[in-house]
């Protein structure tokens, strides 16, 4: 079978791209002159020349030499493994970008929460630093889109793990933020998901493996490859500092830190002292625990937080525990992909400081569900963010947080979490005066 080792392999082959999603179109766009392309997508709406899974674009990839699958497309779905059973070497694009990259110079973050984070505080560090990074991956772009010119400086990757069951090889640096519950439905199962996520730590390369000095990674060390180092949490006020809400953002400075010193022979605390100088200026991203507005009514004071991104039930937890002395309202569910939330009620229910929370969507009836059997009391459904919100901000009579942590994806009434997010503050401000 033929095995390509690089986007070079493919000049004058018939490549199939499954998915024309971003990827797929920075692939396409990387090729278009040098291969042959077929492109199927299993959603009508892609665009002219797309073919419809469903309607011969699966024959069509099974006519192909290689076809590069986008990372929403589950590896082990029955017509992906049929690729692979009538000889047709199934890859990604970014797994051929690694290939051919001087990964010396690539760190690579993966993990159930704070990759994202993690990953613009290592690109930030650096510029503290004075040296050149990209925000590549899911927080940027694709690496390998023709647009982007990554021939210089440090390239950092933001991995799902969707994308490292399909890398076999690893970048010169690995981190995993934390690990937790997530894409069961894409995965399988629970033991399944943290197998694919942890791959990467165990992909050929030399590499070293950083990730947070907990019980959680000390118990699967025999999981973990590369050179492994555990990394305590920041015990500065750094987090602070930049913006940053919530103690689990100490692991991801700390490990920031760890890889800037890993990358450029700084020792943390020369690396620290730059970025306390700069740390003003840094963004925190949107959608993880972002104020959005407050507002003083009744002589309370009401604070709205977006926690978009938070779509599994371990980021939504480490959210709560930010605001664990604070009466909270929190919205949640979305798009049900099979998580378990009995441990998400569990500690709702446990919750010291008045606590209602406003569900949506079917995964917010199965949370709902989950609730029910701690204490009848806690939820309400609501069939709108707007509905929502206004449920949410009326239990409030005594003040507290107006919390968006989903645990759930968005994809049952949004097309992605920052159009739900989009939608949380925009009726936001249209309620707060």
């Amino acid at each position: 079978m033929f095995r390509p080792t690089g986007f070079a392999d493919l000049a004058g082959k018939r490549v199939g791209i499954f998915g024309y999603g971003v990827e797929g179109r920075a692939a396409a766009a990387r090729l278009r002159d040098v291969a042959e392309l077929v492109l199927v997508d299993d959603y009508p709406e892609r665009g002219p020349g797309v073919l419809l899974s469903s309607e011969g674009g699966l024959d069509a990839l099974l006519r192909c030499d290689v076809v590069l699958k986008s990372p929403g497309i589950p590896r082990r779905r029955a017509d992906v493994v049929d690729l692979d059973l009538h000889g047709v070497a199934v890859t990604s694009a970014l797994n051929l970008w690694l290939h051919e990259t001087d990964r010396a110079r690539v760190v690579a973050l993966t993990g159930t929460k704070g990759k994202s984070t993690t990953t613009a505080l290592v690109a930030f560090f650096l510029h503290c630093l004075g040296q050149e990074a990209l925000r590549l991956g899911n927080i940027g772009q694709p690496p390998y889109d023709p647009s982007i010119d990554t021939s210089q400086g440090w390239l950092v990757l933001e991995v799902s793990s969707f994308q490292c069951v399909d890398l076999d090889v690893a970048p010169g640096i690995v981190v995993v933020t934390s690990l937790g519950a997530d894409h069961l439905d894409w995965h399988g199962s629970i033991t399944q998901y943290h197998d694919d996520k942890l791959s990467l730590t165990r992909a050929e390369g030399d590499h070293r493996t950083l990730v947070p000095d907990t019980p959680t990674f000390h118990q699967i060390d025999d999981q973990l490859g590369g050179e492994l180092r555990f990394v305590a949490r920041d015990t500065s006020h750094l987090a602070a500092a930049l913006g940053l809400i919530g103690a689990h953002n100490n692991s991801n400075v700390a490990l920031a830190l760890a890889v800037v010193e890993a990358l450029t022979d700084t020792p943390v605390h020369d690396v620290r002292t730059a970025v306390e100088g700069e740390a003003f200026t840094f963004e925190p991203l949107r959608g993880r625990l972002t104020l959005v507005a407050s507002e003083e009514v009744g002589g309370v004071t009401l604070r709205y937080v977006d926690d978009g991104l938070a779509t599994s039930v371990l980021p939504t937890m480490a959210a709560l525990e930010v605001f664990e002395d604070e009466p909270v309202a929190l919205i949640a569910g979305g798009y049900d992909r099979g998580v378990d939330y009995e441990e998400l009620a569990s500690v709702l229910a446990a919750r010291r400081q008045p606590t209602t929370v406003i569900t949506m969507g079917e995964a917010g009836q199965r949370l709902d569900a989950a609730l029910r059997r701690h204490r009848a009391d806690l939820s309400r459904g609501a069939a709108t963010m707007r509905e929502a919100v206004q449920l949410a901000r009326a239990s409030l009579d005594t003040g507290g947080v107006v919390l968006l942590s989903p645990a759930a994806p968005s994809f049952d009434v949004y097309r992605n979490w920052e159009e739900r997010s989009d939608d949380f503050t925009s009726i936001v401000h249209s309620l707060v005066r």
